[in-house]
């Protein structure tokens, strides 16, 4: 999956364990209904957020993921999700709306045609066999 759209904050890597480190960017989605979406770079890919910076139009390749977690206290069942991002692309805002209308069926499109009507077919009374 692909997320395009604008960079709106950067969270430099922070080491979570001494063998777990992750980085995380906030991007603003270029749709009819913009979506702010947090994506998370583990490990290795955790760098790949240096070479960006605010502001800057990107198309990241994503991951979704999601978890059970069961409370030990209350035994309450609760699901969590979260993007992993694995790639990161320098865009341009007219690229977005050619790459995302393939993605998004729902999203608005400046090349959507309306079908033509189809064409009656020509009669003459003589073919006409209706008694009225």
């Amino acid at each position: 999956m692909e997320i395009i759209g604008t960079i709106k904050k950067i969270n430099s890597a922070v080491q979570i364990t001494p063998t777990f480190t992750k980085s995380e960017m906030v991007i603003t989605t270029d749709e009819m209904y913009p979506q702010t979406i947090l994506v998370e770079f583990a490990q290795s890919r955790a760098a790949l957020v240096d070479a960006f910076s605010v502001g800057q139009y990107v198309k990241v390749s994503i991951n979704l993921r999601g978890r059970e977690w069961q409370d030990p206290k209350t035994g309450e069942i609760r699901y969590f999700t979260s993007v992993g991002g694995w790639k990161i692309e320098a865009s341009a805002p007219g690229q977005a709306a050619v790459a995302a209308a393939p993605a998004n069926p729902f999203a608005a499109s400046a090349t959507a045609v309306a079908p033509a009507a189809p064409a009656a077919p020509a009669m003459n009374d003589a073919e006409d066999d209706l008694p009225f």
